[in-house]
């Protein structure tokens, strides 16, 4: 059985102007055309080349030898080329744009925009993506705490925080304690992995570890005192979210630059504020 969506080895069973047309070994009942363009130099009767399967924009089975993104049951990150009335259409690499219903939309998409997929045949026999592809994320990515990945977010909680697939394929999430920049669904970013849980999901920082990151946040400090005339009405007793709207940073990281900057000489901490220390 030739397969919609898929990369298969089928044997050329008969060659015309129009190109090739192929079959599976001991079943050339059922054929289809692989074009002129595509077909391979010198190809012969009995010949067997790997194809991908799909529906042209006449609705027929074609091969073609391009390599695709993605195939039934698999996860690419894929644009958005246009919205239409039932739906998007994503870039694939085919002549026919990849259709995402709307009823497969997990967010309202926009021309241009980055979505993780998963492939899937319809009740019509057409192929189409979804965006609905958390179940289809792997827990055994094998990542330790500590090791640097890279994710796509595919999706958010305003409770929970930001869901990653780490490369584009293991469950992974920022939690919302951790989001102290701006990210958004559609972003790739580096991240550091905090925890594994029991069931295999990945806890992401996009923090390093504390006595790395505590230097770079001293720095996010000083720059902002000398921009300031060299006082910020910020101290330990500060609220937490003036301290994460102010500076990007937990109240905890923000202590601990301060301390740094104060054994340094750099600042002076006094109730109403921080001041630079004048050399």
């Amino acid at each position: 059985m030739i397969e919609l969506g898929k990369y298969q080895m089928l044997e050329v069973v008969k060659k015309t102007k129009f190109g090739l047309y192929l079959a599976k070994q001991g079943n050339a009942k059922t054929t289809v055309l692989l074009p002129s363009k595509e077909a391979p130099e010198n190809a012969s009767i009995g010949d067997l080349i790997n194809v991908f399967i799909y529906k042209d924009s006449m609705d027929r089975i074609i091969a073609t030898t391009k390599q695709v993104p993605v195939t039934v049951g698999e996860l690419a990150v894929l644009k958005v080329k246009e919205v239409g009335k039932i739906g998007a259409f994503l870039d694939w690499g085919l002549a026919k744009d990849l259709l995402l219903p709307y009823k497969e939309q997990t967010r309202k998409l926009k021309e241009g925009d980055s979505v993780l997929i998963s492939l899937y045949v319809d009740k019509s026999e057409r192929l189409c993506a979804t965006m609905k592809v958390y179940d289809l994320l792997s827990t055994d990515s094998g990542y330790k705490k500590d090791d640097i990945v890279t994710g796509f977010v595919y999706d958010k909680n305003d409770t929970l925080g930001l869901f990653v697939a780490v490369d584009n394929k293991y469950l992974a999430m920022i939690p919302k304690k951790e989001l102290y920049t701006p990210i958004n669904i559609g972003d790739t970013i580096t991240a550091r992995v905090i925890s594994v849980r029991e069931d295999g999901k990945l806890n992401l920082s996009l923090r390093d570890k504390a006595y790395i990151q505590i230097s770079t946040d001293s720095e996010i400090i000083l720059d902002k005192l000398k921009a300031s005339g060299g006082f910020l009405p910020f101290s330990d007793s500060s609220n937490p979210e003036e301290i994460k709207d102010e500076f990007k940073l937990s109240k905890n990281a923000f202590k601990r630059a301060i301390g740094k900057l104060y054994k340094e000489g750099l600042i002076t901490i006094n109730d109403d504020g921080i001041r630079l220390v004048k050399k």
